[in-house]
């Protein structure tokens, strides 16, 4: 059972019988009454998102939740993304709205821990970071020292992103996986 003084981003819980990952919370002391919790929360089989407040101290379940190190393997036009269980070499099937947005990290040969619920895959986690080559970008133009300035770049994973003038096609970049965002050229 976790508590309220428990909750942190990415923190799994059981809400009206379903899992919950905390997208965002905060505490909160009002001079008057008691402290309570407003949070942010992502439903993991729906997708939904719901902000919901909780008095402090109340407790909320841990999902039964089951996680497998998976490695994926290819994207199959019709049965979708290929996955292979590294413990037993089974091959796990996941749709495109299974993978959503996330299928912009993915990478052959790449290592996730795939969740499970009740037996159903419900999503992927990533490792923060991944590295992706810029296959598209416009040049930056000489003279044009703004500072913050930035262009669209299109990633190999059909990703775009936001990066400074100084990056250009086929440079390698690290991406946040948890925000999409650019932060710094990859070390060769």
């Amino acid at each position: 059972m976790y508590s309220t003084s428990d909750f942190r981003r990415g923190l799994k819980i059981v809400f009206k019988n379903e899992p919950w990952i905390i997208v965002d919370f905060q505490h909160v002391k009002p001079g008057k009454g008691g402290a309570f919790v407003r949070t942010k929360m992502k439903n993991l089989v729906s997708g939904r998102v719901l902000e919901e407040t909780f008095r402090s101290g109340e407790k909320m379940d841990r999902p039964d939740l089951e996680e497998k190190n998976v490695q994926y393997l290819y994207r199959d036009p019709k049965d979708g993304y290929v996955f292979m269980d590294e413990g037993s070499y089974e091959q796990i099937h996941l749709t495109e709205d299974q993978v959503g947005d996330s299928r912009y990290y993915l990478l052959e040969n790449m290592s996730l821990m795939l969740n499970l619920y009740q037996g159903r895959p419900i999503g992927l986690d990533f490792p923060t970071t991944v590295t992706l080559e810029v296959v598209k970008s416009d040049p930056g133009l000489r003279g044009d020292t703004a500072s913050g300035a930035t262009k669209p770049a299109t990633l190999s994973t059909g990703l775009v992103v936001q990066v400074p003038l100084f990056i250009n096609q086929g440079d390698l970049l690290k991406i946040d996986t948890r925000t999409g965002e650019y932060l710094e050229r990859a070390k060769d």
